[in-house]
């Protein structure tokens, strides 16, 4: 891990990134470099599992919270998950090439194309999850991109034993080490209060509890990506089977370690039976999710915001709030006042409201009639993704290889 003392030091480093990342520009180099870190994190899973364990020790000391424990505990299935992920990318063809796109063509005698590029320089501002720096290098190195990571104290070991492996792999590739750098923990917030600062960085990415994200948000210089877990909200219309929607609320807390998408907040139609409430209560409980049938929250939040703050926060603790809703119109205006906005969903019979729901919400991903369910190592290699952002347009929804490129339009007349 390298240490940083100040903010022009940092900029020194960001520039030693940069010139190193250009090493990234042979794709067979990049392929080589994954395939030996997959192949490195394999044989230091055993030191990196030992590491965590002091990690997990220190944590009782220093009251960590339980939620961040629980992210910080590194089974052998997760470590196992984000080095198959690695794996999986070293196999994967160079993302850099182009996409055919006839709509940018600006007469009948051209065609055009996009043409993806590295962004230059990611940074990586991160509490507990230590496989996450496993997954965004993998991520980063395919796409060409010079990391660097900023791990919490918490799992400053974890991520101490990772970053020697990163350094290993990457100069037996015969690739500068500092294409990932990993900066000590020793700085604390210091180093992050100077990822902040600098205008350097073409994209600073966050990753924790909502505070974290917020406060990098808030005052980054850098051009930066929000990301988000759990708060998500499911609008139920009248008529769907419980089983139904209980099937999705179950299927949407699944992810492991965090319920990226996880579905906290149902709002239910006024047409719905108490009935089917208490039995959808009762098969949410059987999968040891708490449920609180509440009031809905306030069409105005910020005049009372302690008392609706549980309704635009997420839980992260097993649990589901259920409230009546008179319309989905109503529905629709929670969600876009309270939801953290990357995915939410309606369980619905009826196509008017499905098309409805799905332009008017305005969250990055919509769900109708289906589990927001996150899955980090997708089935589609180019769909592997770090998390999900809120964020609108091009970089919402997953965060995947194409989220870490930059797309110039190439117009070409059909005459040379």
């Amino acid at each position: 891990m390298t240490s940083v003392q100040s903010l022009a030091e940092l900029s020194a480093l960001i520039q030693q990134v940069r010139q190193a990342a250009k090493a990234l520009a042979k794709v067979e180099h990049t392929t080589q470099a994954l395939h030996r870190l997959a192949k490195s994190l394999r044989a230091a899973t055993d030191t990196i599992l030992e590491a965590n364990t002091l990690d997990l020790e220190a944590s009782l000391e220093m009251a960590v919270p339980e939620t961040v424990v629980e992210w910080l505990k590194l089974t052998p299935e997760r470590l196992n998950t984000a080095i198959t992920i690695v794996e999986r990318l070293a196999n994967l063809d160079a993302v850099t090439s182009f996409t055919y796109d006839s709509q940018l063509a600006i007469a009948p005698t051209t065609h055009s194309y996009l043409l993806g590029e590295p962004l230059g320089i990611v940074a990586f501002v991160y509490e507990a999850f230590p496989e996450l720096a496993i997954v965004v290098a993998g991520l980063c190195l395919r796409a060409g991109n010079g990391l660097m990571l900023k791990g919490g104290h918490e799992a400053s070991q974890t991520n101490q034993a990772i970053a020697q492996v990163f350094q290993s792999a990457l100069t037996q590739a015969d690739l500068p080490a500092q294409v990932v750098l990993a900066i000590s923990p020793s700085e604390g917030e210091a180093a992050r209060r100077w990822l902040m600062q600098t205008t350097e960085l073409d994209l600073l990415i966050p990753y924790g509890r909502t505070s974290l994200v917020e406060q990098v948000m808030r005052e980054a210089n850098s051009p930066s990506l929000s990301t988000a877990i759990a708060n998500c909200y499911l609008y139920w219309s009248h008529a769907v089977p419980t089983e139904r929607v209980a099937s999705m609320v179950i299927d949407s807390h699944c992810g492991n370690p965090e319920p990226v998408n996880g579905i906290e907040k149902i709002l239910v139609d006024d047409k719905v039976s108490d009935s089917d409430i208490q039995a959808l209560s009762q098969l949410l409980k059987a999968q040891q999710l708490t449920v609180k049938i509440v009031p809905p929250p306030s069409m105005s939040p910020f005049t009372n915001p302690e008392a609706e703050e549980h309704w635009h926060e997420a839980q992260l603790d097993h649990s589901v709030m259920v409230a009546r809703v008179p319309d989905l119109v109503t529905a629709i205006a929670l969600i876009n006042c309270y939801s953290n906005g990357h995915a939410d969903g309606i369980a619905t019979h009826s196509y008017t409201e499905s098309v409805q729901f799905a332009s008017q919400v305005r969250s990055a991903s919509v769900y109708v009639n289906a589990s927001p369910r996150f899955q980090r190592n997708s089935t589609q290699v180019s769909e592997i993704a770090l998390g999900m952002s809120a964020q609108r347009g091009l970089k919402g929804g997953r965060i995947t290889l194409d989220t870490l490129l930059t797309h110039k339009a190439v117009v070409q007349g059909l005459e040379y």
